[in-house]
Formats: C-alpha cells, sequence, structure tokens
C-alpha cells in the first residue's frame, strides 16, 4: 500500500511538472491540429452540431496520451475558443488510481455551455472528478448528452488498449493567446 502511495506521489508530481511549451511554432501547430480534431468530431458524430452552434466556448485537445498500471495519469495539450474563435491555449493533466493496465490516445473536446463555466475554466478553477465523465463521440451519441455543471465533454479514441476501473481527476491550465 505505501507503495502505492508513493508511485501516486511520483506520477502526481511528474504530471503537475509536465512542461509547458508555448512558441509561438508550437501553437501554430496546435492550432492546426486542433482545426482537423473538431472536423473529426463533427464527422464521427454530426449530432455534436447542437453543442457547436450553442456553446460559448470549448477547449480541443488533439491528442491526450493516458498510460497505467494501478497509477495512471494523462496529459495532453490544447486549443480553447470562444465563440468559435481561438483565445488561448492549454493544458490537461490526469491522474488516477484503481485497476488500470495499459495505455491509449484520445482526442477530448470540452463544451462550456455558459460564460461562468468558461471563465471558470480560464481561472484555472475547473477541475473534474470520477462524478463528470466523458461520452464517447460517435453516431448520435450528442443527442442524449447535455451539460453538467455548465460543461459537456466528449472524447475520441485514437489508438491503444487500456483496462480501466479507477478514480481520478483531470485538471486544466489557460493561457490566454
Amino acid at each position: 500500500m505505501l507503495r502505492n502511495w508513493f508511485l501516486l506521489s511520483v506520477l502526481l508530481f511528474l504530471v503537475s511538472n509536465a512542461p509547458a511549451g508555448w512558441d509561438p511554432a508550437e501553437r501554430r501547430e496546435l492550432t492546426q491540429e486542433a482545426s482537423v480534431t473538431v472536423q473529426q468530431f463533427k464527422r464521427k458524430d454530426p449530432s455534436l452540431k447542437r453543442f457547436f452552434d450553442n456553446a460559448v466556448g470549448w477547449a480541443i485537445y488533439p491528442t491526450v496520451g493516458k498510460a497505467g498500471f494501478w497509477v495512471g495519469g494523462a496529459y495532453g495539450k490544447g486549443v480553447v475558443y470562444r465563440r468559435g474563435q481561438a483565445i488561448g491555449f492549454s493544458e490537461l493533466r490526469q491522474v488516477s488510481i484503481g485497476f488500470q493496465f495499459g495505455g491509449q490516445a484520445y482526442s477530448e473536446i470540452i463544451f462550456f455551455g455558459d460564460q461562468a463555466a468558461l471563465d471558470r475554466f480560464k481561472r484555472e478553477k475547473l477541475e473534474f472528478d470520477a462524478r463528470v465523465s466523458a461520452v464517447v463521440a460517435d453516431k448520435g451519441a450528442a443527442l442524449d448528452a447535455d451539460y453538467h455543471g455548465g460543461v459537456a465533454v466528449f472524447t475520441l479514441p485514437k489508438g491503444g488498449l487500456m483496462a480501466e476501473a479507477s478514480v481520478g481527476g483531470q485538471q486544466f491550465t489557460f493561457e490566454p493567446r
């Protein structure tokens, strides 16, 4: 048990101190990847249109890498939009504990249903825990999805394999454009 807490502490340290590189070339590349990823989400699930049309904004993470063996972590960089215009950049960090084994990559999009949710996100006050779940984007999946706490979260698997029954949370940073 002590070993698991030690591993969790090390993972928390590594995830919380992941490098934040926001040079202009990286910003351009990330913005291009975000545009492509938005189109992939729209093609995979056309019912997401209502979220794109009505959300105050969204954060899109083209690639989130996740791995775990009892203790897990994930990291990704993304672009934040308000009414379709890029307003900044973000990092996603996740830590989890419980049964988990493997690794995977996925894309994630977080829609902000109101200005208060977007403002919480920008102030780095938005954290998700086990009570917030993401919907896997697939044809028609967004039809029954709704906002919880002002946000709606969708993921799109990219690859890998992971077995998981864990509890954890995601934390976000925001840097204005």
